[in-house]
């Protein structure tokens, strides 16, 4: 059974303690955050922040609070030894460039359901004879596009917005 990166009975140095070459201590600050068989976990957070501040930011904060920011240390460390310049700021980019794309998709393909409605609709109206009188015709879309529609967290001007921006949508 394990207790705060320790095995008990033996008094295995914790991760930090045994990449620093020092004897690990039984009230370590360290030790419940960095466990002896996760060495790789306290390296990249002392290559980033090293063992002095990480041991001052610990101690500052209340114990309830230590795996929170140990967990974020390790993140963020891990995301500088992949990317030195931006670290965890160029993976929140990268995800945010992929939500703007999508939310233009979404808008592309809400102006085209617009567009097709329109289509539609001005089709059973050019053809009386199909039985569809134009109000028949305007309940059906307004039943059809209230079972379609969902709230969407982006508004009919995005979709305007996005169709102005030069790509023609409106075009048959």
């Amino acid at each position: 059974m394990r207790e705060s990166g320790r095995k008990q009975g033996v008094a295995s140095p914790c991760a930090a303690c045994k990449l620093l070459r020092r004897r690990c201590a039984q009230d370590c600050v360290f030790a419940p955050y960095f466990p002896a068989d996760e060495p790789q976990k306290f390296a990249s957070v002392h290559k980033v922040f090293g063992a002095s501040n990480v041991n001052k930011m610990l101690q500052e904060l209340p114990e309830h609070q230590r795996g929170d920011a140990v967990s974020s240390m390790v993140y963020e460390a891990n995301a500088r030894v992949r990317d030195p310049v931006y670290g965890c700021v160029g993976a929140i980019s990268s995800l945010q460039q992929q939500i703007d794309s999508l939310q233009a998709q979404l808008a592309q393909a809400q102006a085209e359901v617009v567009h097709m409605q329109m289509r539609q609709y001005s089709s059973s109206v050019a053809n009386p004879n199909n039985g569809n009188s134009p109000e028949n015709v305007s309940k059906h879309m307004m039943m059809q596009s209230s079972q379609t529609s969902t709230r969407s967290l982006f508004s009919m001007e995005m979709v305007v917005d996005h169709a102005n921006m030069g790509e023609s949508l409106w075009s048959c």
